[in-house]
């Protein structure tokens, strides 16, 4: 309770230092809009130069704009480091980094291991860690939380808090950006969910959205984007057999969609949609197999 009291009042104070593990597509636009509310942030990368990029306000991420990156630099609120021994100075840790399958369709989550083993030696008592990379129902819990506290020596919940909250990055979306998109927060413990949605509160302009555990979360996003693959595949299928008929596809989905309930409009596109959208449903097919479960209409 004294950490969680403690935490919520330098939230409210903007003392929360905040930390970005990865800065890709997720990580940097995170990074940038934790830096314009008020929060000394640090990227933190393997990639000697990608971090050099971000100190000399060279943006080279579509969705963070160039003034917005290049200001928040000027005023000391955002650097990024190679060096993860400066782990050790802060309060909030997001970590943001690719979650890609291997050669036989399993979950690659070395990343995340890699990432948390080098917060796990570093960090400091009070510190909240967040994933944020997309993933399988489980992994906060049975990779991050025993990774933590064996490399720290801290007790997760008393010493420290632990939470998965899904990135929600479409990329070139105009209308959507990390800021005014809703967040989804599940805590290993009530404290961790509270202290977790308070620090993205004073971030988003957007909902923040708890749920009981980090569980329910890392499902929820292989819903969100398992959902697309599916709607997607299916109107690219449409779209086939409408171009060997001679009717516009495009026309259908527009005619389709003028129904009120029932129906949400997915368009033809090279592929499935984003990168990850082929991929994040075999992080839930893989973990299913674990209780002998099949999942025929993913798979």
């Amino acid at each position: 309770m004294e950490i969680k009291n403690k935490l919520i009042q330098k939230i409210d104070d903007r003392k929360i230092i905040v930390g970005v593990v990865g800065l890709g597509y997720v990580g940097l636009p995170l990074a940038v809009e934790k830096a314009i509310s008020g929060y000394q942030t640090v990227g933190f990368e393997v990639s000697e130069e990608k971090a050099n990029m971000i100190n000399e306000k060279k943006n080279y991420i579509q969705d963070v704009n160039d003034q917005e990156l290049a200001d928040m630099v000027d005023k000391g609120m955002l650097r990024a480091t190679t060096d993860f021994s400066e782990i050790k100075d802060l309060d909030f840790i997001a970590i943001a980094v690719p979650t890609p399958l291997d050669a036989y369709h399993q979950p690659d989550i070395s990343f995340i291991e890699e990432s948390t083993i080098s917060i796990g030696e570093n960090m400091s008592k009070g510190t909240v860690v967040v994933l944020e990379s997309t993933t399988y129902p489980g992994t906060t819990e049975e990779v991050l939380k025993p990774i933590l506290e064996e490399k720290s020596g801290l007790k997760c919940g008393e010493d420290f808090y632990l939470a998965f909250s899904p990135e929600r990055v479409d990329p070139g979306n105009h209308t959507y950006k990390t800021r005014n998109t809703p967040k989804v927060v599940g805590g290993v413990g009530e404290d961790a969910t509270e202290v977790v949605s308070a620090f993205y509160r004073s971030v988003l302009d957007a909902e923040v959205y708890p749920v009981s555990d980090p569980k329910v979360a890392e499902m929820e996003k292989i819903l969100e984007n398992t959902y697309r693959n599916i709607n997607i595949g299916l109107v690219n299928e449409f779209a086939k057999i409408a171009d060997a008929m001679n009717i516009n596809i495009w026309e259908v989905v527009d005619a389709a969609k003028t129904k009120p309930y029932g129906f949400q409009a997915f368009y033809p596109g090279p592929g499935i949609g984003g990168h990850c959208i082929p991929l994040d449903p075999f992080y839930l097919t893989w973990k299913a197999r674990e209780y002998d479960e099949h999942m025929p209409i993913i798979e």
